[in-house]
């Protein structure tokens, strides 16, 4: 029986940042249609592209998104109940477009990667990246894991982690050589969930963050961070930025935020080690491979969250996890995550502009989202300390 899941995106501003959820179920055929940005109901679960609008929802009977940016739902990612979750967050001047390239076509070049893993073909994936292939065209190979016997953890990670390595390079390349793209100081991070069967993925690419909500064995809702901000302050990537003669510091009116710099000038000042796009720091140490982590799904995860940066600059992981368990229905947990953190941005420094604030959510079982909560008074409990 194919297990249901349930993804959920929104930004609180129409800003750099692009949330991507794919909800996948092989075999079941792709269609296309565009959609207007509205509040509407989907009944099928064809592949799905909707235009940009203030706030809108898509459903379909496996994924719901609320975002103010275009989400992109499609199916057959790899296998029977495979689901993509990803959420980019632009920076620079081209950083909206930057993203949104990266939204739309690296679900595609991962997954092309994986299969030529996969079938050992000469195939390296660097085709043409921005082409109309769908994923389940792409997963339909007959490589499909489905049809082989599952590998070792271990295996499955080294055969993830290639080929997500591989996909983030060719991806840099292709904004690289985009013309009416300026990426030289503009980019996009990148962290995405990829959820085949009982094994979750996560690839991470700059400072935006997962963390996964699990309850304890003694009945606790824990926040369970699975990813590393790589900011420039993380030895190991300063050390990194300054073997390339690239410079570290921070500016005397944000002395918390350490900022990457060119070798004798003083620009841009990316506050990330990490990156897709921003290719005059690409010789100074900022580099485009992500960290790619593996974790089984246990019975007490509920779910994941992946936001950007604007998001966790102001709330705690465990504010973040509570807020999701504590809204009863599961279509409005990625806005209530935005919307706290844009409250929170106002609160907190009224003077300055609120950051990007975009979240997705992807919940891990298929079961009543209230009955579940209801269910869990230690872990609401706990989540509220």
């Amino acid at each position: 029986m194919v297990q249901r899941f349930l993804c959920c995106g929104l930004s609180s501003s129409p800003g750099n940042a692009a949330v991507l959820a794919h909800a996948l179920d092989l075999g079941l055929g792709v269609g296309g249609q565009k959609i207007p940005g509205t509040v509407l109901p989907i009944t099928s679960t064809k592949k799905i592209t909707a235009a940009t609008h203030h706030q809108f929802t898509v459903r379909s009977d496996k994924c719901t998104a609320t975002t103010t940016n275009s989400p992109y739902f499609s199916e057959g990612f790899g296998m029977e109940d495979g689901v993509f979750c990803g959420v980019f967050d632009g920076h620079g001047r081209c950083g909206q477009l930057v993203s949104k390239l990266a939204r739309d076509h690296l679900p595609f070049m991962i997954l092309s990667q994986r299969n030529a893993l996969l079938l050992g073909s000469d195939d390296d994936g660097d085709g043409p990246a921005f082409s109309d292939a769908s994923p389940a065209a792409s997963s339909s190979t007959d490589g499909s894991r489905s049809e082989r016997s599952s590998p070792a953890p271990a295996q499955m990670l080294e055969e993830w982690r290639e080929a997500c390595a591989n996909a983030f390079e060719a991806m840099d390349r292709e904004l690289g050589v985009q013309a009416k793209v300026d990426c030289d100081f503009s980019g996009t991070t990148a962290v995405c969930a990829i959820k085949q069967g009982e094994d979750l993925v996560v690839a991470n690419l700059g400072d935006s963050r997962a963390v996964l909500a699990t309850v304890s064995e003694t009945g606790y809702l824990k926040a369970v961070q699975l990813t590393t901000d790589q900011k420039p302050n993380v030895p190991q990537e300063a050390e990194r930025i300054k073997r390339c003669n690239g410079r570290v510091f921070a500016l005397k009116d944000e002395a918390s935020v350490p900022r990457v710099w060119l070798p004798d000038e003083d620009c841009p000042g990316l506050a990330m080690a990490r990156s897709l796009g921003d290719h005059r720091l690409k010789r100074h140490g900022v580099v485009s491979e992500p960290e790619v982590a593996h974790r089984r799904v246990a019975p007490g995860d509920l779910f994941l969250v992946l936001a950007t940066d604007g998001v966790w600059d102001v709330l705690s992981n465990q504010e973040v996890v509570s807020i999701v368990c504590a809204t009863p229905r599961k279509q409005h947990a990625s806005k209530a995550v935005a919307q706290a953190a844009a409250q929170r941005w106002r609160t907190r420094y009224p003077a300055s502009r609120v950051d990007d604030c975009s979240a997705a959510c992807l919940f891990l079982r298929d079961q009543d989202w209230a009955t579940s909560v209801a269910a869990a008074p230690k872990a609401k409990a706990a989540a509220s300390r």
